[in-house]
């Protein structure tokens, strides 16, 4: 490594956030940079350990290391080209991965981790700002097509992929503009959408035909498009929600969350809401059901709507606030985490079931809850009743919708209700038609989505050209 010694002499030094008072004003992104020396220096922590273990925590495999080292030699275009060689969305995951490679670092077991995500970021954000992201335009093109169902990370990633070694890609998105879940999931305060529209009109140049507002399965048969094209790429997502199954749920003001973020998302992009019914926090008392990343987005997506109140309720134990090191590394550990929207002024509860939801002219007032042991079985007495006049549910996804396309071709399913596919060659149970991302593999992260999109590009152009020329 460049600086043997820089573990020793540096202390870990993360990026700072806008005061909350600030940042809850807007829905731009607050997160503030480190200047290019800092980050050099968070570069430099990064030891000679031999055997990296960040990479056995990196789903994408990047080359953390190398391009740690590259960064602070200032080599900033050679980092930028190893990140990229591996990973097609750094400014993605340096802003909304929770960097499972930082848990294992070799570093993490004794001290604190190097910064790699702040680092990545940084690599990505001067990579824009000195140009440096341009279109890699196929000099030949192979004569074959593939379509790819769905713009979200993994169907992004597959069709960037396949466009740069010369097959002909078309991507249909349900929605007005690509990025799935990325766009109309993730609020613009954690990520931006310039940076979606960027890589949109990157790929577009690169020769991606994108299909927006085209619901395959429900505008068009999938059929059809499996019919007029040599190899067909399912990567729609999981998007069936987990529901609440009490008394109540059917009142006025019970939502799930992937109807309520949706919603601000296309407000701050001046997107037509199509009629439906508005979903707003604005002078409501908020519950928010789920204690994961989707329920931290409602929580700092209903502060900045000016909602009374958000309280976050959650049915598990609440976790210790650190990990035992010695036992849990390299893994990701369990441990308490508090996100920046909960720091904006939720009130976080554990160990809570709801039994029942109330309302009044069809319209919910409060929530009905009961404590829980460790095992999550009721506590004799805990019941306690709090104020409610939005519920949101936020309590994970349970398999992709099987309505439309999954039923159109009687895809054969696994035991979850995924798309049954393996992660060798990613086909699915019907001859030429492959999946990838959450819809084959469930509810995940967008590091693993993006790997899954690269390597199942790569077991397309196998399966159409008889070789690998794009890495698996």
């Amino acid at each position: 490594m460049g600086k043997i010694t820089g573990f020793m002499e540096f202390g870990k030094k993360e990026r700072n956030y806008v005061d909350i008072s600030e940042r809850i004003q807007s829905y731009k992104e607050f997160v503030l940079p480190l200047s290019e020396e800092e980050t050099k220096n968070q570069a430099a922590r990064c030891m000679d350990c031999g055997i990296p273990y960040c990479h056995s925590g990196c789903p994408v495999n990047n080359q953390i290391p190398d391009w740690n080292d590259l960064v602070y030699l200032e080599k900033w275009k050679e980092a930028l080209e190893n990140l990229h060689s591996t990973n097609n969305f750094p400014e993605f995951t340096g802003r909304i991965c929770p960097a499972p490679c930082e848990a294992s670092c070799t570093l993490n077991l004794y001290e604190e981790p190097v910064s790699i995500k702040t680092i990545e970021c940084a690599i990505i954000d001067k990579g824009y700002e000195n140009n440096w992201i341009n279109p890699i335009i196929a000099e030949n093109k192979n004569g074959k097509n593939v379509a790819v169902i769905g713009s979200g990370p993994a169907g992004l990633a597959c069709a960037q992929q396949l466009v740069r070694v010369g097959y002909e890609v078309t991507v249909y998105e349900k929605n007005q503009k690509p990025g799935g879940l990325l766009r109309y999931g993730i609020p613009d305060f954690k990520m931006e959408k310039i940076l979606i529209d960027k890589r949109i009109e990157q790929m577009s140049l690169e020769g991606v035909n994108f299909q927006t507002n085209v619901h395959v399965g429900v505008d068009i048969p999938l059929r059809s498009i499996v019919d007029n094209f040599d190899a067909v790429v399912l990567t729609a997502g999981a998007e069936f929600p987990r529901d609440l199954g009490v008394p109540g749920r059917d009142l006025d003001g019970v939502h799930y969350a992937m109807d309520f973020l949706p919603q601000q998302n296309k407000r701050v992009s001046n997107e037509d809401l199509n009629n439906v019914k508005e979903i707003t926090a604005s002078n409501k008392d908020v519950i928010v059901i789920g204690g994961g990343d989707t329920g931290s987005d409602c929580i700092g997506t209903s502060i900045r709507q000016g909602a009374n109140s958000v309280t976050q309720l959650e049915i598990m134990p609440i976790p210790p606030e650190s990990e035992n090191k010695k036992i849990t590394w390299p893994n990701w550990p369990l441990k308490l985490r508090t996100s920046s929207s909960q720091e904006e002024g939720a009130l976080r509860d554990f160990s809570v079931m709801t039994e029942s939801i109330g309302g009044e002219e069809g319209k919910v007032t409060v929530i009905n809850c009961i404590r829980v042991n460790d095992k999550m079985m009721p506590i004799h007495n805990s019941n306690f009743q709090l104020k409610a006049d939005l519920i949101l549910l936020a309590m994970g996804f349970l398999h992709p919708i099987h309505h439309g396309m999954i039923e159109d071709l009687n895809l054969d399913l696994d035991e979850k209700g995924n798309v049954k596919a393996d992660s060798k060659n990613y086909m699915t149970s019907k001859d030429k038609i492959f999946s990838a991302g959450d819809m084959r593999r469930g509810q995940s992260l967008v590091v693993w989505a993006i790997r899954e999109g690269r390597q199942c590009a790569s077991s397309v152009d196998f399966y159409l050209s008889g070789k690998r020329s794009l890495p698996f």
